[in-house]
């Protein structure tokens, strides 16, 4: 069942596209926000934090409801290098790591830990639907979603700790940056075969999700995904319709892995994973958009408007 609505909430990954977004909606309703930030506090709502390897004073977290970690480095940056490939793990574990040990550290006053991980967790399964109690995957980014959810729950048995495995943002600044382009130009197509299945869900329905958990008892893994299947076709199809611009020219797996290498192929194109919001909709979540269409419709304004 629902508690009461948080009063305070420590929000750590602020300045990115869900965190900021996260803010505004806590704010807009009342809700305190303190942000982790690693420059010098600008206002009196910001904490410095990660400064030379040094633990995060417990008190910072002191009688807060929630601490939502939202760290990590953008897997859309190009190429995965062997180092950035480390940056990768790095910026997700390391935040995690330095604000388990300050919620351990409360002991039986500790805030709950709501954690970010990733679908990449599954890695490639065709054919299975994926919910929270499904095994992981294989691949790079199965590997850091297991080593960061990992981290998390080094938090201790006393506090709660809840794992945000969040598929791909239907957004502009999202999933769908890479892709605006080439419809804009008229040269989107099918990504390799297309029909792989893809994990989405609208950036309103990811905030109002993290919202959601932050609430409740939810405790452990929780799928934060649209409830709806979709291919890679139907997301590629429903942003040509919104553009009103073709979708014919198909993109093959060779190029892409040229130009992409192969990890990060295979993690973000290729990748079929049907993963459904079990334990969000067992818990009372009901979606604003419940197709890709209407997220993409949400997302992208209309030609003209």
């Amino acid at each position: 069942m629902p508690e009461s609505p948080a009063r305070r909430v420590v929000i750590a990954g602020a300045s990115g596209l869900i965190g900021s977004a996260l803010v505004d909606s806590l704010r807009a309703d009342g809700v305190e926000v303190i942000s982790l930030v690693r420059h010098a506090p600008s206002n009196p709502h910001e904490r410095q934090w990660l400064q030379d390897a040094a633990p995060l004073d417990p008190d910072v977290l002191a009688g807060a409801d929630a601490v939502v970690c939202l760290n990590g480095a953008s897997i859309g940056h190009f190429p995965w290098t062997p180092s950035y490939k480390s940056t990768l793990l790095w910026s997700r574990v390391t935040p995690t790591r330095t604000l388990a040990a300050a919620v351990r550290a409360l002991g039986d006053d500790a805030p709950a830990l709501i954690n970010a991980s990733a679908t990449g967790f599954y890695g490639s399964q065709p054919g299975v639907v994926l919910t929270e109690s499904s095994d992981r995957g294989s691949g790079l980014l199965a590997d850091i979603c297991v080593d960061w959810e990992a981290a998390a729950r080094d938090a201790g048995d006393r506090a709660r700790v809840a794992l945000l495995r969040t598929a791909p943002v239907v957004h502009e600044q999202g999933v769908l940056k890479p892709l605006l382009l080439l419809t804009k130009l008229g040269i989107s197509g099918p990504i390799g075969r297309g029909t792989q299945v893809w994990p989405w869900i609208s950036l309103d329905d990811e905030v109002r999700a993290i919202r959601h958990v932050i609430d409740s008892d939810i405790a452990g893994p929780v799928n934060l995904t649209g409830p709806t299947r979709a291919t890679a076709n139907d997301l590629g199809f429903a942003l040509a319709r919104r553009m009103n611009r073709p979708y014919v020219l198909r993109a093959p797996v060779w190029g892409i892995t040229l130009a992409l290498g192969k990890d990060a192929t295979e993690a973000l194109l290729t990748s079929d994973a049907d993963v459904r919001p079990t334990v969000l909709e067992d818990g009372g979540y009901t979606f604003t958009h419940r197709t890709v269409d209407e997220a993409v419709a949400s997302a992208v304004p209309a030609p003209g408007a």
